[in-house]
C-alpha cells in the first residue's frame, strides 16, 4: 500500500465512528464481479457488498433506471405517491403468491422491526396480554442492529452492552424439533425465521423444519414470519429461498439483493396482517422513495429472468467443484454448506477462529471474501458473476491458502 492509500486510511480513522474494521484498501470503482482501488489494482468480488450487489458493480440496467429516475423526481415523501414504488410493489405481490400488502423501507433492520411492530400489533388487537406477545428467533440468527432488532438477534456479542434490552422475546435452537415443545406455547405470537443463517455461518434450515414451524405456527395461530433480508431475491437459485420448502409463509423481510446496491428494505404480509398496520400506526421519511423503487424494480425484472436464475446453480456448481479440489490439495474446509450463491465453507478445527487471516491474505492477492464468524468463509457473489471471474476467484484463494499454510 503506497502513501496515497495510507493517507486516505487514516483520514477514515480519523473521521468516522470506529463501529467498522475495514480492510487497509480503498475501493475506487467497479464493474461485474470486478472492482479497482485507489491505486489501481483489480480485485475479484466474491463479497458482493454482503450479498447486496447482486448484478454486480456498475450494472447498465441499473444505471439506467437511476439516472432516468434521477432526472424526474427523486423524493416525495408517503404523503404523496409516485409510480415507481406503486410499479415495485405492484411487482412483489405479482411474485410472491402468499402476499396481499407490501411495506416499502430503507434497510433490512426496518423491514425486521415492521414485522416485529406488527405481530405485536397483531396479537394486541386480538386482545392478547402483553405476555403473550412473544416473538421467538433462534440462536445463531442475525435481524438487524436497532434496539429490537438486536434483541431478536440471538447472538449476545451483538447484544453486549445495550441492555436493558427489550422484552417478549424468547430464543430456540435452530433445527431443533424437539425444543418446539417447551419453546413454542400460547404466549408466543410469532415465530421470526431465516431459511438460511448469514452471520451465524451459513447454516440451512433442514429439509421441513420451515413446514413444521408453519403447522405450529396455525395451530397456536402465531405468524410465521421469515427473514430472507441475505438468503432472498434469487441468492439460493429462487427469487424466495422458502420456495424450496412450498410453504406459505406470513411475513417475509426483503433487503440487500432487492436494491442491486441502493439501499432499500421491503415487508411483505399476507392475509393473517395484511391490515394490521393502520394509518398512522408505521411510517418512514424515505422508505420506497421513487429513486430506490425504480432502481429496485429494474434488479427485480433482471433477478426473475431464467437465465440469472440457471446461472446462479452453475456457478454454485463450479463453486463447490473449486473448493473440493482445493481442499484436496489444501485441507482447509471440514464442510461446504448452503444453497445457490450463499456457500459457507467451515474450517477444519485446527484452523477455527482464524478466518480473518485467511481473508487479510485473500484481499492481499486480489480478492475480496467475507466470513461468517470467526470460522467460517461466507461466498455471496453477484448473481450474474461470470465463469471466468469465478475461476479467478478461486485462483487467487488458492494463492492465498498457500501462503496461510
Amino acid at each position: 500500500m503506497n502513501e496515497g492509500s495510507a493517507v486516505r486510511v487514516e483520514r477514515a480513522k480519523q473521521v468516522f465512528v470506529p463501529t467498522y474494521r475495514p480492510r487497509a484498501v480503498v475501493l475506487d470503482r467497479g464493474e461485474g464481479s470486478r472492482v479497482w482501488d485507489a491505486e489501481g489494482r483489480d480485485y475479484i468480488d466474491f463479497a458482493g457488498g454482503i450479498a447486496v450487489n447482486a448484478l454486480g458493480h456498475a450494472n447498465p440496467l441499473l444505471q439506467r433506471a437511476l439516472c432516468e429516475q434521477a432526472s424526474k423526481l427523486w423524493h416525495t415523501s408517503n404523503v404523496f405517491l409516485s409510480e415507481p414504488p406503486i410499479r415495485l410493489a405492484e411487482a412483489l405481490l405479482a411474485r410472491a403468491s402468499f402476499a396481499q400488502r407490501v411495506f416499502l423501507c430503507n434497510s433490512g433492520a426496518e423491514a425486521n422491526e415492521a414485522a416485529i411492530k406488527l405481530a405485536r400489533r397483531r396479537a394486541s388487537l386480538q386482545g392478547r396480554p402483553a405476555d403473550q406477545r412473544v416473538i421467538l428467533s433462534f440462536r445463531g440468527s442475525f435481524h438487524g442492529r436497532t434496539l429490537a432488532t438486536v434483541t431478536a438477534t440471538a447472538q449476545p456479542k451483538y447484544q453486549e452492552g445495550y441492555e436493558p434490552l427489550p422484552g417478549g422475546f424468547g430464543y430456540a435452537d435452530l433445527n431443533d424439533v424437539g425444543q418446539l415443545d417447551e419453546l413454542l406455547t400460547a404466549d408466543v405470537c410469532a415465530v421470526l425465521v431465516e431459511p438460511i443463517q448469514g452471520e451465524g455461518g451459513v447454516v440451512p434450515c433442514k429439509p421441513g423444519f420451515l413446514a413444521e414451524l408453519r403447522k405450529r405456527c396455525d395451530a397456536l395461530g402465531a405468524m410465521l414470519m421469515l427473514d430472507e433480508i441475505q438468503c432472498g431475491i434469487g441468492r439460493t437459485g429462487r427469487l424466495f429461498a422458502h420456495e424450496w420448502e412450498s410453504i406459505r409463509p406470513d411475513v417475509v423481510t426483503l433487503a440487500k439483493a432487492l436494491g442491486g446496491g441502493f439501499p432499500i428494505g421491503a415487508m411483505l404480509v399476507g392475509e393473517q396482517g395484511a391490515e394490521v398496520l393502520g394509518y398512522g400506526s408505521h411510517g418512514t421519511t424515505f422508505g420506497g422513495n421513487p429513486l430506490a423503487a425504480a432502481v429496485a424494480l429494474a434488479a427485480l425484472q433482471e433477478i426473475t429472468s431464467a437465465p440469472l436464475l440457471e446461472n446462479v446453480a452453475k456457478r454454485e456448481q463450479q463453486l463447490r467443484a473449486g473448493l473440493r479440489e482445493m481442499n484436496a490439495v489444501l485441507p482447509l474446509f471440514s464442510e461446504v454448506r448452503g444453497r445457490g450463491l450463499m456457500l459457507g465453507a467451515q474450517l477444519v478445527s485446527e484452523r477455527c477462529g482464524r478466518a480473518a487471516e485467511l481473508l487479510d491474505l485473500a484481499a492481499d492477492e486480489g480478492l475480496l471474501l467475507l466470513q461468517a464468524g470467526p470460522d467460517v468463509l461466507r461466498f455471496v457473489p453477484a448473481l450474474n458473476i461470470t465463469e471466468q471471474e469465478v475461476d479467478e476467484g478461486l485462483r487467487r484463494l488458492q494463492r492465498a491458502a498457500q501462503r496461510w499454510q
